[in-house]
């Protein structure tokens, strides 16, 4: 009786995954459909946190240029530094406009035109803290904030950090709106499964402990600009993520927590987009399907 029990109980598993990889398989399907009906070039990753066998992959090796995600690996090396005592994030820091271009070290300033976290400009010659710079450059992508928080981490030891985290093409070189870089091609790249594996890291707490891991994932669930992840999505699912977008390229990248317990890693990036409303689009309804799948 029990041998029968212990083999109908396995046939049951062996059809459930059968199941759930046609479902995979089928939405996978679906979603690739979306992207062709778009003008562009999209890399796609989603992978359940604490299964990785739940997951789909498209195009997640192709690398695109990073925009503002690089603003997550930054974040996770400020806490990893705060975390090994360099500094503290009460720390008050002089907030300046004055960067040096790593082709030659010649002087490069912000413009407010080209940034969104424009409110910091008002604090140029005054103090604020580290958390608060380090919160602009999450919640409305001050590029202001963001490089002068990389000239407290270092750009090269935030992409160590993303080695030690398994994420093998991610290049974070530079500050942004280095135009000298831009011109020679030294730009901030990643890959979607770069960026799945970085996000996965914050819902693990892998490189820092969990009081840091909260605070990140409270600072990505702040996010001001929630056109695609979250947009269709209830109110009571809670998105932790960080958008980039230039001339032709419109990312999302995050973590998703569903009420039943549930979390999952998204990564949207795209390249060569010819409008960028039809991707924002098509992004937010791959998200509505990807929650619909884990509901």
């Amino acid at each position: 009786m029990r041998t029968l029990t212990i083999f109908l109980l396995t046939g049951l598993l062996i059809l459930s995954c059968n199941k759930r990889g046609m479902e995979l398989n089928e939405l996978k399907s679906k979603i690739e459909n979306k992207f062709k009906n778009v003008e562009g070039d999209f890399g796609f990753a989603f992978r359940e946190i604490g299964n990785p066998e739940n997951q789909i992959l498209i195009n997640e090796q192709e690398v695109f240029h990073a925009a503002s995600t690089m603003k997550t690996p930054v974040l996770i090396e400020v806490f990893r530094q705060v975390e090994a005592g360099k500094f503290s994030l009460d720390d008050s820091i002089l907030v300046e406009n004055n960067f040096k271009s790593i082709v030659d070290g010649s002087s490069y300033q912000m413009d407010i035109t080209r940034d969104s976290g424009d409110a910091l400009y008002d604090l140029l010659g005054k103090k604020t803290t580290i958390y608060n710079l380090v919160y602009d450059m999450i919640t409305v992508s001050s590029n202001l904030a963001t490089n002068i928080v990389i000239e407290i981490v270092d750009a090269e030891k935030v992409t160590e950090t993303m080695r030690k985290l398994g994420a093998e093409k991610i290049q974070v070189l530079r500050g942004v709106e280095d135009m000298k870089a831009f011109d020679a091609g030294l730009n901030n790249s990643t890959t979607a499964f770069d960026m799945m594996l970085i996000f996965e890291s914050i819902a693990n707490c892998k490189m820092v402990n969990d009081t840091s891991c909260k605070e990140m994932i409270k600072i990505l669930s702040d996010q001001k600009f929630n056109s695609v992840i979250p947009s269709l999505l209830p109110d009571d699912v809670v998105t932790a993520h960080k958008t980039g977008s230039i001339d032709g390229v419109q990312h999302d990248t995050g973590l998703v927590f569903l009420p039943n317990g549930k979390k999952y890693a998204i990564i949207f990036l795209s390249k060569n987009l010819v409008e960028r409303r039809p991707a924002i689009t098509a992004m937010a309804e791959i998200s509505k399907m990807i929650y619909d799948y884990m509901n």
